[in-house]
Formats: structure tokens, sequence, C-alpha cells
């Protein structure tokens, strides 16, 4: 238990006076208990269908855009560059590709695995970081398979782990399951051993809450229409829940996960702080796509600094207990921090 000094000060002047070590620059970085780094970066990338070298603006996320191949590949060059250790990959499949089970997600050649072969082949030293989910894929925007109006749990985990060694087999270097199905990690886990794709990571989505926040991103990849006016309380949780997110975190790490994450980010900085100080592991947090418009339309309108505002942002996870954050502003960050 922390034990805090006692006031000794004489009359009305203390002897302990805590803005002494805030009055300089270099004192201030002295005694800074967290550290931001390039290292705690992950850059969320959008990949989509075209021959040509395309970037298509995503209009809820201002400064964002689906890529091409070639520009992906471009930006994963950049990302090396400015020192950022991995890309995680989401694809913007065409409609003509969607189908009630999602099938396109198990096709050896789909936009994921050309995404993946594409940065992998340029022996970059970055990692690639896939969603295992079928939202993407399904014509009705769920992560797995319906049965009677119901995303159903052990089917879907069946398809999830074909789709996890399909990407695994491409060159993923951290398969990221998203799904929330029970289970999954344990069955993809085993699987890939079972293939000898023994090296590969599994960032498991540990803590993902149906939330409000994520809205751009499905506008981005193109699932919010066939999602409609549905949801996905059956199998994300409910945001009033702490103790629930722990269970998760223990199920995962004891099936198999090498890395854990909470989704969303800020508004969940809680359960990001005890699920680091539950378990020790290396714990990851995604600054998903509301956060990162909430903050792009506030700093374009000069209500907040956009540069100071991102950075308090990252600090914020930081001080939380993350390991890593996936943002979109990751490239802006590494610039900010290499001045």
């Amino acid at each position: 238990m922390a034990v805090f000094p006692v006031n000794n000060g004489v009359g009305q002047f203390p002897t302990t006076r805590m803005r002494r070590n805030r009055q300089t620059d270099w004192s201030r970085r002295l005694v800074s208990e967290n550290v931001l780094t390039v290292n705690d970066l992950i850059w969320p990338i959008f990949v989509q269908e075209e021959d040509e070298e395309i970037a298509t603006p995503v209009e809820s996320m201002p400064g964002v855009s689906r890529l091409s191949i070639g520009m992906l590949e471009e930006s994963a060059r950049e990302a090396v560059d400015m020192g950022i250790p991995a890309i995680a990959i989401f694809p913007v499949i065409e409609q003509k590709y969607k189908n009630s089970s999602g099938s396109e997600a198990l096709n050896p050649d789909n936009l994921v695995c050309q995404a993946i072969r594409a940065i992998s082949e340029q022996d970059l030293n970055i990692g690639i970081i896939c969603d295992v989910a079928l939202d993407p894929f399904t014509d009705h925007g769920h992560d797995g398979i319906i049965r009677d109006g119901y995303v159903v749990n052990d089917e879907s985990v069946e398809i999830l782990t074909q789709q996890a060694i399909i990407q695994a087999r491409a060159g993923c270097s951290v398969i990221a399951p998203s799904d929330m199905m029970d289970g999954r990690v344990g069955k993809i886990r085993r699987t890939l051993d079972e293939e000898e794709l023994t090296h590969t990571q599994i960032l498991s989505y540990a803590a993902k809450y149906a939330s409000a926040f994520y809205g751009p991103f499905r506008d981005a990849i193109g699932s919010g229409s066939n999602l409609a006016n549905g949801d996905k309380k059956t199998y994300q949780m409910d945001a009033l829940n702490t103790d629930e997110a722990l269970r998760e975190a223990a199920l995962d790490i004891n099936e198999g996960a090498d890395m854990i994450m909470v989704k969303p980010g800020m508004p969940y900085l809680d359960i990001l702080h005890r699920i680091k100080k539950s378990f020790l592991m290396p714990t990851y947090a995604y600054q998903v796509s509301g956060e990162y418009s909430m903050i792009t339309a506030a700093t374009s309108n000069g209500w907040l600094d956009e540069e100071a505002t991102i950075l308090e942002s990252m600090k914020c996870f930081k001080r939380a207990g993350a390991d890593g954050i996936l943002t979109y502003f990751a490239p802006k960050i590494a610039e900010l921090l290499s001045k």
C-alpha cells in the first residue's frame, strides 16, 4: 500500500512541493511515469479491390481512404520508414462476393490474401495483422453464420478457423479473431499448430464491446448497410460489464492467445487497466473509427488543438496500461514523435 508523506511545512509554506518536478521540460521528461514511442503504434489500413492506383476517401473518416493493393504496398513501406512495427489490414469486399455464409473468406486468393502476399513478398520488417471475422464477407453484416435469426457459435468457429489458416498460409504474421465467438482462440491455436503454423501469433479481441463507436468503420468496409438496423449484442459485450471482460480475457489467454485487445479504446480505459493489471499480458487497445472521427471533427472545426489532442489520447492509453495502440492517427503520431 502506498504511503504518502505528511506535509511537515512550517506555517503556510510546505516543504513538499509537487510542482518543483514540473517546472522545466527536462524535469518533466525525467520523472515521466510512462513513455509513448513509435513502437507503440499499429496502423489499421483499409484495402479495396482496384486494379489502378486508387485511394477512395472514407466520408465519415476524414483523412482516411480505402487503398488499392498498389497503394497499400506504398503505405507499408511508409510505415517501415517511420518505424511503425505493424499494420492491420481490413478488406472492403465488393457486394457481388458477399453471401450468407461469407464463403469468400475461405478463398485463398481473396482480397485479404492478395494484400498479405503483396506486403510479405516485399520482405519488409513489419508485422501484418489480419482480422478473423466474417462481417466484411457476409450479406447480413454479422461476424458469423446465422441460423433461425441467431448467430450460431460452433459452426461459425469452424469457418473462422479455416479463414485463419488461409490467412496464415498467405503470410499473415498475427491472426486477430475479432468475432467474439466462444472457444475460437483455442480452436484456431490448435489448428495452426496442427498445420505447422506454430510461429503465427494470435492477438485476440478479448474484450470487444457492442459499441456505437464502430459506425464509421462499418461505412469504410461496407458492412453497415448489410447490418442495417441489426446489432451484435448476442456476441459482443455489454458496455455495463467489467468483470465479464476479465473472464473473457482469462479464457482467451488459457486457450493460447499471445496478446489480447480491448475495443473500443478511450471509453474503456478502465477495462484496459483491469485486464493489464490482472494478467500482465501484452495488452492492446483499439482507438476505433468513432473515436478517430470525433477527434478529427473537433480539431477540423478548431474546437481542439489537433496535435495536442491526438498525443494526449495516446498518453491516456499508455497510462492505462496499453502495450500498443491501433490508431488511424499512426502516421501522424509517428511524424509528431520524430520532431
